[in-house]
């Protein structure tokens, strides 16, 4: 004879999702802890998380011990993606856009307000961005016997979008007109994004043109997100986002792992 197990009912309601709860000698039905537990279950494994980062979260983001501005600074940015997570919806800044080097905890720190997010309820998805584009271009290629043309509409509809590392792809007009069509799809239907990207933007702060060190006299263009996504894309992104701009820190990947 074979054994079954099965999941043990919840303590509170038996199973129903349901308990009784009294207000004002009133005995009434409401849905029990477990119904909303459940559905964030649900949705987190529905919404595209990789493997490393499905247990990201603003608990287990190391700050570094050894320099106190870095450490500070850090504190800071995760304030300010808590405090994202806590009060959203906002309608007027539905966004989250982190800019900064690659190695700074941008991935890291998005998915965990992706997290918080969907442990509130709300439906998410997690794209990389050269991912999301490859997927799209094969939809609409009939050569490649592809049938993907889901993942542009998962795009324009997902009740909130994560973009990871937004910009790494070379620059046609097809990416532009795609990218330009998502975000502003989603800046006129209020839906929000939250995004990551290693390219500098001056309304961040970065610096743009530089002096080349080894050429006294002769001017580095560095590629900026305008130039990657295009100035249309660029200036709603930055019209639905509150914009963060990660501080200069050893790679965390590289300090995580020790």
């Amino acid at each position: 004879m074979v054994e079954i197990m099965t999941e043990a009912a919840c303590p509170k309601c038996g199973g129903t999702g349901w308990i009784i709860v009294e207000q004002a000698e009133v005995s009434g039905a409401a849905r029990c802890d477990c119904v909303r537990a459940e559905r964030a279950r649900s949705l987190e494994e529905k919404a595209g998380i990789p493997p490393l980062y499905r247990a990201a979260s603003l608990d287990n983001f190391l700050l570094p011990k050894d320099n106190p501005t870095a450490k500070r600074e850090l504190g800071l940015v995760m304030n300010t993606v808590r405090v994202f997570a806590r009060e959203f919806p906002l309608e007027k800044k539905p966004g989250l856009l982190l800019i900064g080097e690659p190695g700074t905890g941008k991935t890291h720190l998005a998915v965990a307000a992706l997290r918080i997010l969907i442990s509130r309820g709300f439906e998410g998805l997690f794209f990389d961005y050269q991912n999301l584009l490859d997927r799209i271009r094969s939809g609409y290629d009939a050569a490649s016997g592809a049938s993907d043309k889901e993942a542009y509409r998962w795009a324009l509809d997902a009740e909130v979008l994560l973009l990871d590392d937004l910009g790494a792809h070379r620059v046609t007009d097809w990416v532009e007109d795609t990218v330009t069509s998502i975000i502003t799809y989603r800046c006129n239907q209020q839906k929000p994004v939250i995004v990551t990207t290693n390219l500098p933007d001056p309304d961040a702060g970065d610096a743009i043109v530089e002096r080349a060190p080894a050429s006294p006299g002769k001017i580095d263009y560095r590629i900026s997100l305008a130039d990657r996504i295009g100035s249309r894309a660029r200036s709603r992104l930055f019209e639905m986002c509150r914009v963060v701009r990660m501080p200069l820190v050893e790679d965390y990947r590289l300090h995580k792992s020790r």
